[in-house]
C-alpha cells in the first residue's frame, strides 16, 4: 500500500494515504479490543470471528445497529472527538442485551469531509473503549472521506454489532404477570438521542456551552452534554446470570412512553412513581430552558434512567443487589399493571 497513490484523487479532495496513516493509527486502539474470538487483522476485506459455542445448545444471533445522531454537534462544537464513539457502540450493544445476547463484535463507519487521520484516531479510541466497556471486539470498520458532501471539519458516523444467545434464554415476556417489579439502571446523561431539541433549548451554535454553570455542579452544558452514553452489558450479563430477567428496555429516543411499552405484551403496562425517578440536573435544566412540559420530557428523554429491567416482585431486591454488587446503583421504579395505557406515570 506504500505506493498506492493517485495524484489526480488528491486533487479531488481525497487523499488514500492519509487513510493509510489513519489505520495504522488506530490499531493501537483496536489492540486493547482484541477477544479470544477476534481472528483477523484490520485492513481485509471482511471482519473475522470464531464464536466459542460451549455451552450453548442453540445458538442465536442478535444484531445492532445505529449511530450517535446529532450528538455530534456537540462533539464539534467541543472540538473533542474521544468520546462519540462510546455512544455509538452503547447504541447497539445495549440493544442487543436487551434480548440476553452477548455481544461479539463491533464494526463502524466513519465518513468525514477530510480525513485527518490523528482526529480518525481519536473517534476510533472512543470506539474502541466502547468496545472494551462491553466486552466485544472491534475486528473492522470504513472510513469514508466524502469532499463536498461533509464539511471539512465536520463527520458522522454508525456502527454495527452482533451478539449470540443460547435460543431456551433469550427472554420472553411472556411470563409478565401483574405486580412484577421495574428497576431502574440510572443513565450518564442524555445519552444519544433528543439531541436535536437540546440543542435548539441551548442555543448551542451561539451561546457559551464551555461556561461553567452552577445547576450542573460546575461543569458546563457542552461538557454534560458531551457525557457518553452508559454502557450496560456486564451488569446485566451478571444479573442474568442469578436472576430470571422477564424484560428489559433501553431507554433511547421516545423516553419511557415509547420505549418501555416495547418490552411489555398487550394487556400489560407499566406504573412509573414519578417521586422515585432519580431525574439528573440536566433534565431540569433542559426542561427550564425550554419551558418543555414533563410529559414532554418524558417522551424524549430517558430522565435518568437508561434501562429498565422486569423482574417477579420476589426477585426484586436481589436484582437490585446484583446490579449494585456490579456497579449500577439501581432501584425500583414501578410495578407492572393490567393496562392497555403503555406507561401511567404518577
Amino acid at each position: 500500500m506504500e505506493k498506492s497513490f493517485s495524484e489526480s484523487y488528491k486533487a479531488a479532495g481525497v487523499d488514500i494515504t492519509a487513510g493509510y496513516k489513519a489505520v495504522e493509527l488506530m490499531k493501537q486502539h483496536i489492540a486493547r479490543t482484541v477477544t479470544a474470538g477476534a481472528a483477523s487483522d484490520i485492513g481485509g476485506f471482511g471482519g473475522l470471528f470464531e464464536m466459542d459455542l460451549t455451552g450453548i445448545e442453540k445458538p442465536v444471533l442478535v444484531s445492532g445497529t445505529d449511530g450517535v445522531g446529532t450528538k455530534l454537534k456537540m462533539a464539534f462544537l467541543m472540538d473533542k472527538h474521544d468520546t462519540v464513539g462510546i455512544d455509538c457502540v452503547a447504541m447497539c450493544v445495549n440493544d442487543i442485551i436487551c434480548c440476553g445476547a452477548k455481544p461479539l463484535f463491533f464494526l463502524d463507519y466513519i465518513a468525514v469531509g477530510k480525513n485527518f487521520p490523528e482526529k480518525v484516531a481519536q473517534i476510533v479510541s472512543g470506539v474502541a473503549e466502547g468496545c472494551v466497556q462491553s466486552g466485544c471486539a472491534l475486528i473492522g470498520g470504513e472510513t469514508a472521506e466524502m469532499p463536498g458532501f461533509y464539511p471539512e471539519d465536520e463527520y458522522d458516523m454508525a456502527g454495527f454489532s452482533v451478539g449470540v444467545v443460547d435460543k431456551a434464554k433469550v427472554l420472553d415476556n411472556n411470563a409478565i404477570k401483574e405486580g412484577d417489579v421495574i428497576v431502574a439502571l440510572p443513565s450518564s446523561g442524555v445519552h444519544s438521542n433528543g439531541f436535536s431539541l437540546v440543542r435548539k433549548v441551548f442555543d448551542v451554535e451561539n451561546a457559551d456551552i464551555k461556561a461553567p454553570r452552577a445547576e450542573l455542579g460546575g461543569k458546563s452544558v457542552g461538557e454534560t452534554l458531551l457525557t457518553p452514553t452508559k454502557i450496560y452489558v456486564k451488569p446485566m450479563l451478571a444479573l442474568f446470570e442469578e436472576v430470571t430477567v422477564k424484560a428489559v428496555s433501553h431507554i433511547t429516543g421516545g423516553g419511557f412512553y415509547e420505549n418501555i411499552p416495547r418490552s411489555i405484551p398487550k394487556g400489560f403496562g407499566a406504573k412509573i412513581k414519578r417521586d422515585d425517578v432519580r431525574v439528573l440536573p440536566i433534565f431540569d435544566l433542559i426542561a427550564k430552558e425550554g419551558n418543555i412540559p414533563e410529559r414532554d420530557m418524558f417522551n424524549t428523554f430517558n430522565m435518568g434512567v437508561g434501562m429498565s429491567v422486569v423482574v417477579a416482585k420476589e426477585d426484586a431486591d436481589k436484582a437490585v443487589e446484583i446490579l449494585k454488587a456490579n456497579g449500577e446503583d439501581a432501584y425500583i421504579i414501578g410495578e407492572i399493571i393490567k393496562s392497555d395505557e403503555g406507561v401511567v406515570i404518577c
